[in-house]
């Protein structure tokens, strides 16, 4: 029995929780396009938002970090997190973007396929 096994990791289809800078290195090193979104449990926005990220791991090749920011307090601080919802974008192992507030589902997936494209 023989299994198809992919050589290059495809972005999950779920949002995944990233706690600290060593998860977040290892998502933007394993994966050509990682949005990285900052959030708060209490933060109305953020949750605003949820279904919005839920939608873009599902519907696109990039993958959805999520980073809380009340548990990564110096991870945000090293991004330049100072309020939440905020949006971080890699591509290629580097920082191309950063959207501080809530987004509309069609302005984020068409920044995010600019760079999975």
């Amino acid at each position: 029995m023989t299994t198809d096994i992919e050589t290059d990791a495809s972005a999950p289809t779920e949002p995944v929780h990233v706690d600290g800078q060593s998860e977040l290195n290892d998502a933007v090193a394993d994966y050509d396009v990682v949005l990285a979104d900052f959030y708060a449990d209490w933060c109305g926005p953020c949750q605003m938002l949820e279904p919005v990220v839920e939608a873009l791991a599902a519907e696109t090749d990039a993958a959805v970090a999520k980073v809380d920011v009340d548990e990564n307090q110096q991870l945000a601080t090293a991004y330049g997190v100072r309020g939440v919802p905020t949006l971080v974008l890699f591509a290629d192992g580097e920082q191309v973007e950063e959207i501080v507030g809530v987004q509309g589902e069609d302005e984020l997936r068409s920044l995010v396929e600019q760079y999975t494209a």
